[in-house]
This record gives structure tokens, C-alpha cells and sequence, in this order.
């Protein structure tokens, strides 16, 4: 593999990091949060958590740790607790500096404590407000070695690198790529070299813009749901029912293809876009394109709705700033966009269509539903790995 791929990757995790590093200042005032996943109280407390970090915005750093499936948090949350001479007996535990909150009643009770803390620290800080929990934090971090991207912390990394890999084997899709294809493969009957590259890349990115609408819906539509852990065990089931459905298909059937898009809705599409391309006016053959694209994609949902879907289910589980969110997501759409680049650009260069379509559609189905597979088992059963906030 050359230079530039490792370039492009460790930059753009590289901004992601960025981002988190700069929300996190060091005159905030922390809020370490430690919770069980599926308790009722500690889904009361996050949700409460979440308004004040819009309420404080840049002012306070919510840390969250679960402890019940994460024994290495529960040891933080013991010695925490004994350092402030209290004895742990159940979550939510919240700790502001030296003020130690066990339980959660409701906002107006326990809510008004945690917000007249914060307001102490903010105004007039103090030996009240040291931070007890940072010392326990300082254990040396362990690295892995990884290819292309070297040493690296895999619970920084982990969310990074599963925007990458599930953007890469989403952009694998049939439904989409046999539609470019027969683009191309218009476009290149046409002499003018600069409309073919500009009516190509504005069905790319068209594309790629409908997409990314589409996963901020899902990703909304879970954080309305909130912190709610059979939301995230209903998102693993689905994970490994598509997974389990891909791997199938793979092994069922020889030939690759979209499963929505038939023989005689294909030739209408086919006879669509020429229609479309071969426009005298460059203005209405662009418009055209870029409404097409929309439509192909309306259709390649329901082709994939299971990569988008349990991602943004993923993501919503991290307690990440909105823009942080959305960046996630165009990271997501760069990596998904960027097969159907590469085809595209070889066709143009080499003047020749890729044809790859089967075998391409065979080999992303299979690894995909192992990919889908083994993220829904860890979705039910070590939620955490798949977290930046472990």
C-alpha cells in the first residue's frame, strides 16, 4: 500500500481527535458519571447529564463509565468512593470534585444538587473541588500495533476505525454500483471530456449528500430514544439477523446483485439515465443527474438500511458533541463514497467500464454479514468496545 492511503486515514482520525481534544478544556469543571447499563435511574441521570452539558456548553466535561459490564470502571468507582470516605452501594454515582452523589431521585431534587455543585466549581472552585478521580485515572495506556496506522490506543480508536471499515463495506453495494456503471458507461461514448467527469462526480457526491441526510434521520431518531439499554440490545439483534441474512445470501446464491432492483425496473432506469446524460442543455443533464442519484439511493436503502442504520445506533451510544456527530458521519460517507470513486476515475482514465459487479457483490454480502455478525454480538455483550467513553 502506498503513502497516500495512510495520509488520508491518520489525518481524518486525526481531525476526529482534534475535535473531542478541544471540547474537552482543562478549565471545565468534571463530572464523572458512572452508571449501570440498563438501570432506570442512571438512564434518568444521563438524560438530565445531557441538557446540562447544552446548558454549560464548553463549561463542563461529562466523564461516563459503566460499571456493571466494565469491572475496570467499578475498581475506579471503589477506590473513588473510599478515597472520599463513602462506601459504593449501587448507581448512578456522580462525584464533582470532592461531592459525592449516590443515587438519583429526580431533576428537581438531585438535579439541583448536581447543578448547585457545578455552579461552586464554576464560580469559586477550591479544595472542594479537586479532582479526586484523574489521579486514578493515571495507568499507562496500552497500544496495539496496527497496519497503516502504527501504534494507536484501541479505546480511542475503536470508533474511528468502525466508521471506516463499515463506510468501506457499505459503499460495496450492488444497488448503487450497477447504476454508475451503466453511467459510465454512457459517459464514455461522449466527447466532451470535461462533462463527463463533472456529470459522473455530481452523481457521486449527489449520492453521497442523500446518504448522509438520511443517517443523521437515524442518528436523531436514536438520540430521542435516549440512553435506553434494550434499544442497544434490539440494534444487536438486528445486527446479527442482517449479518446472518448477507452470509447467507453469499452461500445461496452464485451471482451478486440488488435484490430490489429487477430486470425490467433496471431497463426503465437504464433508459432513464440516457435520456437524462444525452441532454443538449449541460444545465438540464446536471439537474437530472443529480435527481437520479437521489432516486437510485431511495432505492439502495432498502437494499443496505442495515449498515447506516446500525451505525448511527453506534454512535448515538457515545455521548459525543452534535458536530462531532455529523463528522463522524461525513468521515462515514467519504469511506462509502470512495469505491465508487475509485471505478469511477479508473473508467475515465482507462477509458474502459469496470465491469466487477458480481463478484464484487458476492465478496462484500459475505465479509459485511460477518462484519454486521460479529458487531451485534459485541453490541449485547461488551457494548463498551465499541465506545470512545469506556
Amino acid at each position: 500500500m502506498t503513502i497516500l492511503p495512510k495520509i488520508i486515514i491518520c489525518t481524518l482520525l486525526a481531525i476526529v481527535f482534534s475535535v473531542k481534544t478541544t471540547y474537552a478544556q482543562e478549565n471545565v469543571v468534571k463530572i464523572y458519571f458512572f452508571y449501570g447499563d440498563g438501570c432506570s435511574h442512571c438512564a434518568a441521570e444521563e438524560r438530565f447529564l445531557s441538557s446540562l452539558e447544552t446548558l454549560y456548553k464548553g463549561k463542563i466535561d461529562v466523564q461516563r463509565y459503566e460499571v456493571w459490564r466494565n469491572s475496570s470502571n467499578l475498581k475506579i468507582l471503589a477506590k473513588a468512593s473510599g478515597s472520599l470516605g463513602k462506601s459504593y452501594t449501587g448507581v448512578p454515582v456522580t462525584i464533582i470534585g470532592k461531592t459525592y452523589i449516590s443515587g438519583y431521585l429526580d431533576d428537581q431534587t438531585t438535579g439541583e444538587e448536581i447543578k448547585s455543585a457545578i455552579d461552586v466549581c464554576l464560580s469559586s472552585g477550591g479544595e472542594t473541588c479537586a479532582d479526586v478521580v484523574v489521579p486514578l485515572l493515571d495507568s499507562p495506556k496500552p497500544t496495539v500495533k496496527l497496519p497503516i496506522l502504527g501504534s494507536v490506543n484501541p479505546k480511542t480508536v475503536s470508533l474511528p476505525l468502525v466508521t471506516v471499515i463499515i463506510g468501506v463495506l457499505d459503499g460495496f453495494n450492488p444497488c448503487a454500483m450497477w447504476t454508475l456503471l451503466f453511467l459510465i458507461s454512457i459517459l464514455l461514448g461522449m466527447k466532451s471530456k470535461k462533462r463527463r467527469w463533472v456529470l459522473g462526480m455530481a452523481f457521486i457526491f449527489a449520492s453521497g449528500f442523500v446518504y448522509f441526510l438520511f443517517m443523521a434521520a437515524w442518528l436523531n431518531f436514536f438520540l430521542i430514544l435516549g440512553f435506553i439499554s434494550w434499544i442497544r440490545i434490539l440494534i444487536g439483534l438486528a445486527a446479527i439477523v442482517f449479518g446472518v441474512y448477507h452470509i447467507r445470501k453469499y452461500y445461496k446464491e452464485k451471482v451478486g446483485g440488488c435484490d430490489t432492483a429487477e430486470d425490467e425496473k433496471r431497463q426503465k432506469m437504464f433508459e432513464r439515465i440516457k435520456g437524462i446524460v444525452r441532454r443538449e442543455r449541460f444545465v438540464l443533464a446536471l439537474l437530472g443527474i443529480v435527481l437520479l442519484a437521489a432516486a437510485v439511493n431511495l432505492v439502495e436503502l432498502i437494499c443496505s438500511a442495515g449498515f447506516p442504520a446500525i451505525y448511527t445506533g453506534i454512535l448515538s451510544m457515545n455521548n459525543l458533541p452534535k458536530t462531532v456527530y455529523y463528522m463522524y458521519i461525513a468521515l462515514y460517507i467519504l469511506f462509502f463514497m470512495l469505491d465508487d470513486i475509485v471505478v469511477f476515475v479508473v473508467a475515465m482514465v482507462t477509458l474502459e467500464a469496470v465491469g466487477i459487479q458480481s463478484k464484487y457483490a458476492r465478496i462484500s454480502r459475505f465479509v459485511g454479514g460477518l462484519l454486521l455478525a460479529l458487531i451485534g454480538i459485541l453490541l449485547i455483550f461488551k457494548p463498551n468496545i465499541l465506545m470512545l467513553n469506556f
